[in-house]
């Protein structure tokens, strides 16, 4: 399965522009699938500021607490410099 995600993912990286990337994620996913990733970045986004509990984001954001932790999970198996890494691909 990993080859087939590489060629997901040379598509995305050959799209010139928001539109056309709009029109490919639009064709590869549902709208479900597209509100589920934006949704898991928000929550990455919030855990990294450490601004609010993980109740409070799924309060505010409607995210499912089971997706938070996961999320949660998930960094705390990080090293440092791996979340520093993270930051930055998705904090600016």
């Amino acid at each position: 399965m990993r080859a087939e995600w590489d060629s997901v993912l040379e598509k995305v990286l050959l799209q010139p522009d928001h539109s056309s990337l709009t029109v490919l994620f639009e064709l590869l996913l549902t709208e479900e699938e597209r509100s589920a990733v934006a949704g898991r970045l928000k929550v990455f986004q919030m855990l990294l500021q450490g601004e609010m509990s993980q109740r409070q984001i799924a309060h505010e954001y409607q995210i499912s607490i089971a997706t938070i932790t996961r999320c949660s999970n998930y960094l705390k198996h990080m090293t440092t410099e791996q979340r520093t890494a993270i930051k930055q691909l998705i904090m600016s």
